[in-house]
């Protein structure tokens, strides 16, 4: 790999804003995920099942209101779109701590419909601030950006659950995510390059929404199903341990891993097909259930995460490239949607399994199915090629 792609990408302004934003509002959301499981398990006492079905909930609102809004971003813009999102996460944050299990499902839910599109409009800024040629790089290194706030976000938040109050902690995690909110309407960033024609006229969904479009979105969702199964996973396997405090730490080492990978990939001359990716981050993720202390589970997670990035990232580049500019903002929430779709069915899986068969099950079972889905995907891409091949 080599760095100059790295040094030609961070001499665009727009880009080095886009991150810097990027990694700020992208904390608060990384640490409310591992935040509400032991919030559930803790402090209201319920089930691994119980906190995955609440992980579900949100991100299936968040799935549905993703095309939707995105196709606002299109037609309306940044602002119009962050500030009512800004103000729901406001009121049902502000209450959701303080209330029990059947009332926070409701609230997170209702936030989740209206949640602040952070993902998507960063990505949006990340790929408008470069030409088409440094873009896998660009989203490479937004990648790295996504690391360092999951490395920082759920370390300090677990050590805050630790010492203080989870309904204190959640509180202030949200609200910073309303301060991320504030921070993104008024730095306005800009969605679209100067080489694309913002006033262009709309391109009909069916001229990008097709297979190819769609599978790549199929292994985005795999690959956050098989990432949600190994945060449960963890968690649960750290406990058991009877370290509850180490688990930042295991997360911490997932996240570095994901880091230098997302670093490697952007480097590499040549992109790789997210379904061999997928495939790596499943076989490389099965070790995992095999750690019986800390000291081994720390490493393997590691090992695991160098995997994460590059699978993510290279979804991400595949689905911005079958799109145009102009429908961006819709065809990047049915990506977030997918990602989310992935995480919503993972977390009550993995929750099952680790009801069922113990931490281990947190990474077995969802690995098992990333591998199937990740060979089908490359087996049929393979064919589609093939077909494809003696046309031109």
């Amino acid at each position: 790999m080599s760095l100059a792609p790295y040094r030609v990408a961070l001499g665009s302004r727009d880009l080095r804003t886009a991150l810097l934003v990027g990694s700020f509002v992208r904390i608060p959301v990384f640490s409310a995920g591992v935040l509400l499981t032991v919030h559930v398990v803790t402090t209201l006492r319920h089930s691994y099942a119980a906190a995955g079905l609440l992980a579900s909930v949100a991100t299936v609102a968040v799935a549905v209101s993703g095309p939707w809004r995105g196709r606002l971003l299109d037609r309306l813009g940044l602002r119009r779109v962050v500030l009512p999102s800004t103000l729901v996460a406001l009121v049902c944050w502000s209450i959701a701590p303080w209330v029990g299990y059947l009332p926070l499902l409701v609230l997170a839910g209702v936030a989740g419909l209206f949640v602040i599109p952070s993902f998507s409009i960063v990505r949006q800024a990340v790929i408008a601030a470069v030409p088409s040629q440094e873009r896998r790089t660009a989203i490479s290194l937004d990648a790295v950006a996504v690391e360092l706030a999951f490395i920082v976000g759920p370390a300090a938040t677990i050590w805050a659950a630790s010492h203080w109050d989870t309904r204190w902690v959640l509180f202030g995690v949200q609200m910073l995510g309303v301060l991320g909110g504030v921070l993104l309407w008024i730095i306005d960033l800009p969605l679209l390059g100067e080489s694309e024609d913002e006033a262009g006229e709309s391109v009909p969904r069916s001229a990008w929404f097709g297979v190819p479009f769609i599978a790549v979105c199929c292994a985005a969702a795999c690959a956050t199903f098989v990432l949600s199964g190994t945060d449960l996973g963890i968690v649960a396997s750290v406990r058991e341990m009877g370290l509850p405090t180490a688990v930042g730490i295991v997360l911490a080492a997932w996240g570095l891993g994901s880091l230098i990978g997302a670093v490697v990939y952007g480097g590499l001359k040549r992109p790789v097909s997210v379904f061999w990716l997928l495939c790596a981050l499943a076989l490389v993720t099965l070790p995992m259930a095999i750690a019986d202390s800390v000291a081994l589970l720390t490493p393997l997670a590691f090992l695991a995460g160098l995997l994460c990035a590059p699978t993510i990232t290279a979804s991400v580049d595949q689905a911005s490239r079958i799109v145009p500019a102009s429908a961006r903002g819709e065809a990047m929430g049915w990506h977030g949607s997918s990602l989310t779709l992935g995480g919503a069915l993972g977390a009550p899986f993995a929750g099952v399994a680790i009801d069922g068969l113990g931490p281990q099950g947190g990474f077995l079972l969802p690995a098992c199915v990333g591998l199937g889905v990740a060979l089908i995907g490359a087996a049929g891409a393979q064919s589609r090629r093939r077909r494809i091949a003696p046309a031109r």
